[in-house]
């Protein structure tokens, strides 16, 4: 006799799975950097790094570019932008950070991303903004300034902060991008192509900038030291390919379809604590107490920030404050089921 599984459990088991997909992205994003710093001091370039990573990763993914081909006649702005900005400038400016300052402070100053969104939404396209998502932006900036120990005369190095910020500023463009690459309904592209084509895009870009004929090969059959342990450079190198960008990417863009973009944010905020704690066991990166109540901070204000920024299809202004129209019956039972219908054929 067959089960009958209510639409409630089904909902739950969704959503069950989209957090296990999200906190596997996060840990995956978040251990790309722990392994990629051990390249950088064997000898290798952090643009070289950055070039083997996203070159294996488009290669791996080149399949599913073939099979989603005609976004490149659909959407060509869409393709060029996230692989400039979503893979090449973020993971190249992230890299460059990282070799001057450690891997969790690099990462936390990132995280500065949905805060700065909010100044895009406000400055840019002049959008009010609740005063939640100010105060997560006040947040956010002063959680930095204990992360990087402003007191102490800005005790770390300024062209790494500012490398780390402009990969913020590229996760910035990301978001945009995203949001503008996700409206078009069913005519939206598949984020799983989108993501193929803009690493084949960062890798074209990476190619030229990296000039990676100069790279020393040679490198990658030594070994690389972790904190007093040598392990092959070509098995940090699969992680970073493999773990940290291929299955990363694809987990995390799965997540989304499964969840509200505020839990999203939320469990995307883990990548800096893990990021945090591996490089403190890994590499022996300590952070002092300050540093750490700071991250938490910036973490927190992230999230509130996040959480803030409306929803692409919300036409109403993103301040509050005015009473919310409940929606009618039927409007109810549209959304819902245009939500089933799209779920059912994701």
């Amino acid at each position: 006799m067959p089960v009958r599984t209510s639409v409630s459990s089904q909902g739950n088991r969704g959503k069950g799975i989209g957090l296990a997909l999200a906190a596997g992205s996060a840990i995956a994003f978040g251990g790309s950097g722990v392994a990629a710093k051990p390249l950088i001091e064997a000898g290798l370039d952090p643009l070289h790094v950055v070039w083997l990573r996203v070159t294996g990763a488009a290669l791996v993914m080149l399949p599913l570019a073939v099979r989603h081909r005609a976004l490149l006649r659909r959407r060509p702005a869409l393709l060029a932008g996230f692989g400039l900005l979503g893979v090449a400038g973020v993971q190249a400016f992230y890299f460059a950070s990282i070799s001057r300052i450690p891997v969790g402070v690099a990462l936390l100053v990132e995280y500065l991303a949905p805060a700065l969104v909010l100044g895009w939404v406000r400055f840019v396209q002049r959008r009010p903004v609740t005063r939640a998502a100010t105060v997560g932006v006040v947040s956010a900036v002063g959680g930095l300034a204990c992360v990087v120990e402003i007191w102490s005369g800005l005790g770390f190095d300024a062209l790494g902060l500012a490398l780390a910020l402009a990969a913020a500023c590229c996760q910035v463009g990301y978001f945009v991008l995203s949001d503008q690459g996700g409206d078009s309904g069913a005519d939206a592209p598949d984020p799983l192509g989108v993501i193929a084509f803009g690493l084949l895009v960062g890798a074209l870009v990476l190619t030229a900038v990296a000039r990676p004929w100069d790279l020393d090969w040679s490198v990658l059959t030594r070994t690389a030291g972790m904190n007093g342990t040598e392990v092959p450079v070509w098995l940090l190198l699969a992680w970073i390919v493999l773990i940290a960008t291929v299955v990363a990417y694809v987990t995390g863009v799965v997540s989304v379809r499964r969840l509200s973009p505020p839990v999203a944010g939320v469990v995307a905020c883990l990548e800096a604590v893990i990021a945090t704690v591996l490089a403190w066991v890994l590499l022996g990166e300590h952070l002092s107490v300050p540093q750490i109540a700071g991250g938490a901070v910036v973490l927190l204000g992230a999230f509130i920030a996040q959480s803030s920024t409306p929803a692409r299809a919300a036409p109403a202004p993103v301040a509050g404050g005015g009473p919310e129209r409940e929606p009618r019956d039927h409007e109810t039972h549209e959304t819902h089921g245009t939500r089933d219908t799209r779920e059912a054929t994701a």
